[in-house]
């Protein structure tokens, strides 16, 4: 990375702690790529800022997405993705959640937080206090659970389909009626060992 563009970084930077002050834990700066950290309960504050200055002019909210990490002791990350049209700048900024911590909800500042944050709900199960509608968004209004934590079953934990007896779409425990094979080979080119006995074709 070049002299200038390491100064051209650093201002940024500079200019971001400024404005956000203490608020912020981390930056980071990749080329022209922006990334900073802060406290969960300070979201609203930074998105704030970033959206109401002029210098910054973050006036469009791409989409905010989370990833669960079950092994750390905050498990939850969340990320915004923030785009200037003015200035054609992006910016990154993650929070961390634990478990049943309340997230303030931003659609007041970036209408389109709405779904993104009704998603997060639905997929992860976290909740974005003043949203106003935080319905499921992707799974039906009865589904159990939150899909896209790494604790969700596979197989899910209900399955639906329509009862003749009952003329109505019930829900029920999972019930697999093929038994688990296993397909992981150490190439794509392998097979199962009695597969190939098969086909050199033992006649005695």
């Amino acid at each position: 990375m070049n002299n200038s563009l390491n100064k051209e970084n650093d201002q940024f930077l500079a200019t971001i702690k400024s404005t956000i002050g203490k608020d912020i834990i981390e930056t980071k700066a990749f080329f022209n790529d922006y990334q900073i950290i802060v406290p969960a309960k300070k979201i609203f504050d930074v998105l704030t800022k970033l959206h109401g200055n002029s210098y910054f002019a973050f006036d469009q909210l791409i989409d905010i997405t989370a990833i669960d990490y079950p092994e750390k002791s905050t498990r939850f990350e969340v990320v915004y993705l923030l785009l200037s049209t003015i200035t054609n700048q992006r910016l990154t900024v993650k929070i961390y959640v634990n478990e049943g911590e309340l997230v303030q909800s931003s659609v007041s500042i970036f209408k389109s937080a709405n779904w993104s944050e009704r998603e997060i709900w639905d997929m992860f199960g976290i909740f974005f206090s003043g949203h106003p509608d935080l319905r499921r968004l992707l799974t039906d209004y009865g589904f159990e659970g939150h899909p896209l934590r790494k604790d969700f079953p596979l197989t899910g934990r209900v399955q639906v389909k329509y009862d003749t007896d009952q003329n109505k779409v019930i829900y029920e425990p999972v019930n697999l009626v093929q038994e688990y094979r296993d397909f992981d080979f150490l190439s794509p080119w392998e097979r199962p060992l009695n597969k190939e006995m098969n086909d050199t074709g033992d006649k005695n």
